[in-house]
């Protein structure tokens, strides 16, 4: 019985209504706790910005990451910001740090995660969406498989109880349309224009 009511919380997906246009939208429902710029001097202890050049290396030089932090009130399913192809899918054994006490030094970096690439070939444009697990969150999954096709907006996994949700877009394919402690909802959301 409580199983299910906490499936019914945290499984729960409803309708959203997915921007036309040529858009990137928000993949997770929550916060945005950091929005880091790849071009700028980034200062992080020497681990951390070995897992930051790790994962945005296959995307591009210069990128833009968006942290997205969710608590348990919020939709813990996934969407795809563009529509595309899965070109890529890891996962990633690690820790279970608290993502939000943790959001804003990049801890995270460190945590349990899921990445897929997305490959938008109209625009050309590559972009990752990493699932992170939190001290809480050690369910992560994913619904799609690498070669598979999918639209802006459709459910590529979830997280169970609250976690984050990073974005990673090439900066010169971007103009942000959102900012630091801002509230997004999955679907819904633009993070900006395809330039």
């Amino acid at each position: 019985m409580i199983v299910k009511f906490l499936e019914k919380i945290f499984l729960r997906n409803p309708k959203r209504n997915i921007p036309k246009g040529n858009n990137i939208i928000c993949p997770a429902n929550g916060k945005i706790v950091r929005i880091l710029d790849t071009s700028k001097n980034i200062r992080l202890r020497k681990g951390l910005l070995g897992h930051v050049t790790l994962l945005t290396k296959d995307i591009a030089k210069k990128c833009v990451v968006i942290c997205i932090m969710m608590n348990i009130h919020n939709i813990h399913v996934q969407r795809s910001p563009i529509s595309g192809k899965i070109i890529d899918q890891k996962y990633s054994k690690g820790k279970f740090m608290n993502v939000v006490n943790g959001a804003e030094k990049l801890e995270w970096l460190e945590n349990e995660q899921n990445s897929m690439t997305i490959f938008n070939k109209k625009n050309s444009l590559k972009i990752k969406v990493v699932q992170v697990a939190g001290a809480f969150a050690k369910k992560i999954k994913s619904y799609v498989k690498t070669n598979q096709d999918i639209k802006k907006g459709e459910d590529i996994g979830h997280i169970t109880f609250g976690s984050q949700v990073t974005v990673i877009i090439p900066k010169d394919k971007i103009r942000l349309n959102v900012k630091l402690n801002q509230i997004v909802k999955d679907g819904e959301t633009i993070l900006g224009e395809i330039k």
